[in-house]
């Protein structure tokens, strides 16, 4: 039977794209939109749209197939289809038809995750399904018509076929406006759909939960109100841009969710998305270049990129594009994860994991210019074929857990620190060594941990050779910890262990510059995976921390963080009892930087406030107590029951006067850093949920407080 009723021409037309007669399922989206976009939809056959027929007299076409594509999909008329909207043309491409953009030169990296497998399950096993959209994003079409972030179009995802979406893969070019929603379960890696920019042209994908016959009983009021945001994405010729983004793009996007009150202004965070372990720290050309570990996908850890910044000063950061992008095949194509940068005979040159199925390998890539904006992967990757013959550590997820590297030139030799960690012993680092970063020989395990004493896995070895001494630092998973003692070349010998953090900064990784080292890490949310969806970013830098060694290894904020420094409150020279009023009363902010000297006389702890509502519902409390221990109570941070408010602490704070403590505390939205005496630090997120939570303190608990001195400083913007 042919259904398809004689073509009437017009403007504003929509062209239904048949292979053939049409289904049940595609004669009811065509009936719905024709209600809800109130023009003509004609059906469009392929033939003739293939012979350059009809295509022109049509402003949008749809396709949407709930069947696997064959070869219906000619050379022409795939053709006809890339030239219609090389041309101007409007494309809706939903459920199977989303699976064709690569053979319309839409983009190269169609959808990886195509689920087609239809299991019929009892009604009370039900879970709807629907979208989970970009926030950023939701207040444009097509989705503005809901006023919320996960919608539900479908009554049982099982029930729903196909389910076609971007998973350990991201489009090529296409920018995510939504993911997935099961029940009240988010799935942001299930990235289902997609805008694309082509030529002149748009094209929107739809891969799932857009079954009209499985959803339009339950919800035909979200099936409705969706196609009426997609008639408003086309009319108004709405764009999102081309990925990969310019700089100026990515610029554009951290505006876009710069009003976030949790978002920090003078620690680095990502653009938009998702930020986790800094990467390839290098200073080239008179600048400071910093990478790390980015999704554009959205914020959440997967389909990792290389993200890029610069500055001149170590205080301003300029958004720089993507320097790493996973290649469609190959050693990396699942991520291009953690590594270090190198200058092999003035070439920069990157040296990272590879992520490829259960496989986690090195790889190199090398600077095609001089502002590191794009590398070119070595055509040997991964260049070392597989970890070493060992008991190694492995997950449902990894063969081996092998990845993340520190590599050094000493004496004409590269050497290379790979992280691992070996079953029933501990965390440890593999030694390589090669005269070209291509050719690797295995040297053996410098140093291999207590698993119940250093953690059984160690990530993001980091290096620092300062003379007469060395320092290893790695992430055991829990937090970053440094080994100091000696290393010849093969064997590392431990002297002592420090402890580099004891809150949430991980993944550090550091640069000689001078006579110190720099040293970056990752300060991870402390808040539900939904909520960091919900904010559109996820992840904060450090500051830049200067590490030193002399008698002590000494932990401190680089000193040029002054520049930012702008208002000013100090404290002289005084005594500090319990019932003295507050001598910061007239201090409050979201973005300061404390410097305080004090001496616990008679008193059992001394308190700083910070982030606190005027009624103190909510505030936040570094106190430290008579017994020496550091402890950032964050119980009455937030009002939020979606993070976490246990606090943190350190036990035993060095330094060579118990009774006596110096603090240098930053606070930044949501992030805090503590550093105490020079010697530790303690990092933390915090998330006060109202707009006066500003307020600052200081008190004396149980007897006097000598204070020597306190300095205040509200910080500007590093961005």
């Amino acid at each position: 039977m042919d259904d398809r009723p004689e073509t009437q021409h017009g403007p504003g037309t929509v062209g239904f794209l048949s292979l053939g007669d049409l289904t049940d399922e595609q004669r009811l989206a065509r009936e719905v939109a024709s209600e809800v976009w109130d023009t003509q939809i004609d059906v469009l056959d392929a033939d003739a749209l293939a012979h350059g027929d009809a295509s022109e007299r049509h402003d949008r076409l749809w396709w949407h197939r709930a069947e696997p594509i064959g070869d219906e999909l000619t050379p022409g008329l795939a053709g006809a289809l890339e030239s219609y909207v090389t041309q101007g043309g409007d494309l809706l491409v939903s459920l199977y038809a989303m699976t064709a953009v690569d053979d319309l030169g839409v983009d190269p990296h169609p959808p990886d995750r195509i689920d087609d497998d239809y299991r019929p399950v009892h009604t009370w096993e039900h879970r709807p399904s629907g979208f989970l959209v970009t926030s950023r994003l939701a207040d444009r079409p097509p989705f503005d018509g809901f006023d919320a972030l996960r919608i539900h179009t479908q009554p049982c995802e099982r029930e729903s076929v196909p389910r076609v979406a971007y998973d350990r893969r991201l489009p090529e070019h296409g920018v995510v406006l939504a993911s997935t929603v099961v029940g009240e379960e988010d799935r942001p890696n299930h990235n289902s759909v997609i805008a694309w920019e082509h030529g002149e042209g748009r094209v929107l994908g739809i891969g799932r939960d857009v079954n009209f016959e499985a959803g339009i009983d339950t919800f035909e009021t979200e099936l409705r109100t969706l196609l009426a945001g997609i008639d408003r994405f086309f009319a108004a010729d709405v764009r999102f841009g081309r990925r990969p983004y310019t700089a100026e793009a990515l610029t554009e996007l951290r505006a876009e969710t710069a009003p976030d009150p949790h978002r920090p202004t003078y620690h680095f965070s990502p653009p938009a998305n998702w930020l986790n372990d800094p990467n390839g720290l290098v200073y080239w050309n008179d600048r400071y270049h910093l990478f790390y570990q980015y999704n554009p996908g959205g914020p959440y850890h997967g389909t990792i990129h290389w993200g890029h910044a610069e500055s001149d000063d170590l205080v301003h950061w300029t958004d720089r594009s993507v320097a790493l992008t996973p290649s469609l095949e190959g050693p990396d194509r699942d991520g291009c994860w953690s590594g270090c940068m190198v200058v092999d005979d003035g070439q920069p040159t990157v040296v990272y994991t590879g992520a490829d199925g259960r496989k986690q390998l090195p790889c190199i890539a090398r600077a095609r210019d001089d502002d590191l904006a794009a590398f070119e992967k070595h055509p040997g990757n991964p260049v070392i074929e597989s970890p070493p013959d060992a008991n190694l550590y492995a997950t449902e997820e990894w063969d081996a857990e092998f990845r993340d590297h520190e590599v050094w030139r000493e004496d004409g030799t590269w050497y290379h620190l790979v992280g691992s960690g070996i079953v029933d012993e501990g965390g440890t680092v593999f030694l390589y060594r090669s005269p070209d970063l291509t050719e690797w020989t295995y040297a053996g395990t410098p140093l291999v941990g207590e698993r119940d004493e250093t953690g059984g896995i160690w990530e993001c070895p980091d290096f620092m050779d300062f003379g007469g001494e060395q320092v290893l630092a790695v992430s055991n998973l829990d937090s970053v910890i440094g080994f100091r003692g000696s290393f010849d070349g093969d064997t590392f010998d431990v002297d002592r262990q420090v402890t580099f953090d004891h809150g949430n900064f991980y993944a550090s990784q550091s640069i000689p510059d001078g006579d110190r080292y720099l040293s970056w890490g990752w300060i991870r949310e402390d808040r539900e995976e939904s909520a960091q969806w919900d904010a559109g970013w996820s992840g904060a830098l450090s500051v830049p921390r200067e590490i030193s060694l002399d008698d002590e290894l000494s932990i401190r904020p680089a000193p040029e963080l002054s520049a930012l420094r702008s208002d000013h409150e100090s404290v002289d020279e005084r005594s500090l009892d319990p019932d003295d009023d507050n001598p910061l009363a007239d201090v409050e902010g979201a973005h300061l930087e404390f410097d305080l000297d004090v001496t616990l006389e008679s008193a059992d702890a001394f308190d700083l406030v910070v982030r606190a509502s005027p009624d103190g519902a909510e505030r936040t409390v570094v106190r430290y107590e008579a017994d020496g221990t550091l402890t950032l109570d964050r119980r009455d941070s937030s009002q939020s029951d979606a993070v976490a408010t246990e606090p943190q602490s350190i036990p035993d704070v060095p330094g060579s006067d118990p009774d006596r403590i110096r603090l240098r505390v930053l606070v930044d939205a949501s992030v805090l850093e503590l550093f105490v005496n020079d010697r530790t630090a303690l990092s933390s997120r915090i998330y006060p949920t109202r707009s006066d939570s500003l307020g600052v303190s200081v008190r004396a608990r149980g007897g006097r407080v000598q204070v020597h001195s306190l300095d205040v400083w509200t910080l500007d913007s590093a961005m």
